[in-house]
């Protein structure tokens, strides 16, 4: 059916200013053209114009699990407590979890996520290896009760989201399966014209140890990660960690106490006892579940990474200042030298080969010089514990790692057994033996999707939709709308490229052209029709690309085709 809006009759309400509460790109553009307006912090009400974006992001989602054989449902907003309690994440989600009772007390939560609810769906359905595997996916609301909604759309509490499971029978099918979603990821990417990479990630609440981030390149993104120039890339949260190591102390010494006055930082100690940063070595006190001490060691210019210090310690928490009072230890002068008895020692695996340390001497205003592991003190554990960082070396190949920003737009994982096994989800091998499922799940943020897409395409002027995603293809701008010449040609122009299948508007508004000229480019147009008087007297109109700002004068009959033409060859 031919689209062809006129913009007297679209609920657009354009703004001059940008608003003072737009952080970034996407937020500011998406408010000033008219397309969202927040009703609370995190929560927005979606337009005309965008919601036509958001339909087609769904659309191109849709067509790629289609294509892989992954069928759609629609499971529930409100689930009920019961199945998050048998899977364990009723208490372990945590405040993000949005629940609430209905009338007769029974608790609900608003879902997050719905691995629980696809969990309980199938369970009860496939019985058999026969019936195996299954790939089923939604596109719907999700809630999550964020602290700090901030950036639009990028980290709000309300957003729509493409999310699906799949069930097997065996690694090898999940496997295969997990690859044919990442390939659909990657075209799903591609379709809506976005710079991105596929990025070894942590899988945080969602469970499993397989999981691969999408991620839109952006200066403005949530999340950083480290990438190398052989294809290789990853959050930094996940990151291997291969540290370039060059350290000045070469040789084995004496361990040597010295006073050091005041010093509470890495950058005084190295200051003060003449060495490089990169020669001291830093230690970070933390809890175990179970009660035990725990230092982390790590190089003294180099972060801890939270994520990686919970793989080689799980449940450790870091001290804080009543901690440090309990263990009678000093905040600033920690060190693998005689800590308290019983304490786990657990290194950095790049200062593995360096025989030389400075450390704290668990002693205020004391450190250590020449501390040497296996001579001064036993490490339990050598383990990757630090944040990647441009420079280090890339764990496949020779190369040295760069350091972006992203935003996720989709996440694929391998769930193993993580819920079936937790919710008794099980089926009859062929073996006759009853087995838990091995399950996958695979989730785009579509709304995040129409947020990053505006982060790589807008300028000054506005957004610069790629035309797989722009909420109309065409817009035709007559500068006079109350002439027998003018107009005519205009509408005629409209008209003819809506019978060709464009989607196409006409701005019909008795306005200034500056205000037409500026609200096309504000709001993206992709392609932009302009009918002044002097171009129709001579049998031309102008035509405009947004992406490139380039103009181009077309003959009155040959317009629709060339435009027609040209909008198809930018279809994704």
């Amino acid at each position: 059916m031919p689209v062809a809006l006129k913009m007297s009759q679209v609920y657009a309400p354009t703004l001059k200013e940008d608003p003072a509460e737009a952080e970034v790109a996407s937020h500011r553009l998406l408010l000033r053209a008219g397309m969202v307006r927040k009703v609370a912090a995190g929560i927005y009400t979606f337009l005309p114009l965008a919601w036509r974006s958001i339909r087609k992001i769904e659309q191109v989602a849709r067509e790629e699990m289609e294509a892989i054989g992954c069928q759609e449902l629609m499971l529930p907003i409100v689930q009920p407590a019961e199945l998050w309690q048998e899977s364990g994440r009723w208490d372990l989600y945590g405040p993000e979890l949005a629940r609430l009772k209905d009338r007769a007390g029974r608790d609900f939560c608003l879902g997050p996520t719905h691995e629980e609810v696809i969990t309980d769906t199938v369970r009860g359905e496939v019985r058999s290896y026969r019936d195996l595997p299954v790939s089923l996916f939604q596109i719907n609301t999700k809630f999550r009760d964020e602290a700090r909604p901030r950036f639009g759309l990028l980290r709000g509490r309300e957003f729509i989201m493409k999310d699906a499971y799949s069930f097997h029978a065996d690694a090898d099918s999940l496997q295969e399966h997990y690859d044919a979603q990442a390939r659909a990821y990657g075209a799903f990417c591609d379709r809506l014209g976005l710079d991105w990479r596929a990025v070894t990630a942590d899988s945080g609440q969602i469970g499993g140890k397989v999981t691969t981030e999408f991620m839109a390149l952006a200066e403005n993104g949530e999340a950083a990660l480290v990438y190398c120039d052989c294809g290789w890339a990853a959050d930094v949260e996940a990151a291997e960690s291969v540290v370039a190591r060059h350290p000045s102390l070469r040789e084995p010494g004496p361990l040597t106490r010295v006073h050091t006055p005041g010093i509470r930082t890495i950058a005084q100690l190295a200051s003060f006892l003449g060495i490089a940063e990169h020669d001291t070595v830093k230690t970070m006190a933390a809890e175990s579940p179970e009660g035990q001490l725990v230092f982390f060691l790590i190089p003294g210019d180099r972060e801890l990474n939270p994520v990686k210090a919970d793989r080689a310690v799980p449940g450790a928490r870091l001290l804080d200042e009543d901690d440090f009072r309990r263990y009678g230890i000093p905040k600033g002068s920690l060190g693998p030298v005689a800590p308290p008895d019983g304490t786990l020692l657990v290194a950095d695996r790049s200062l593995q080969d360096e025989v030389s340390w400075g450390v704290g001497a668990n002693e205020n205003d004391f450190h250590f010089v020449g501390a040497m592991p296996g001579r001064d003190f036993e490490v339990a554990s050598w383990t990757d514990l630090v944040v990647a960082e441009e420079g280090d070396l890339c764990p496949e190949c020779d190369g040295v790692l760069k350091v972006a920003r992203g935003i996720e737009v989709g996440q694929v994982f391998q769930l193993g057994t993580r819920y079936s096994e937790a919710m008794h989800a099980t089926f009859t091998a062929e073996d006759g033996s009853e087995r838990p499922f091995l399950m996958g799940c695979y989730g785009i943020g579509i709304t995040r999707a129409l947020a990053a897409v505006i982060e790589q395409h807008s300028d000054e002027q506005g957004i610069v939709w790629p035309v797989s995603v722009a909420p109309l293809e065409v817009a035709v701008l007559p500068l006079a709308v109350d002439d027998d010449t003018v107009y005519p040609v205009a509408k005629g122009i409209w008209q003819a490229l809506a019978d060709d299948g464009i989607e196409v508007i006409l701005d019909d508004r008795d306005d200034r052209a500056g205000v037409k000229f500026a609200d096309a480019d504000l709001i993206g147009w992709p392609v932009q029709v302009i009918v002044g008087r002097k171009a129709v007297s001579e049998g031309t109109v102008e035509v405009k690309v947004r992406e490139t700002g380039e103009r181009t004068q077309v003959p009155i009959a040959q317009a629709p085709l060339r435009v027609a033409e040209m909008i198809r060859s930018k279809r994704r």
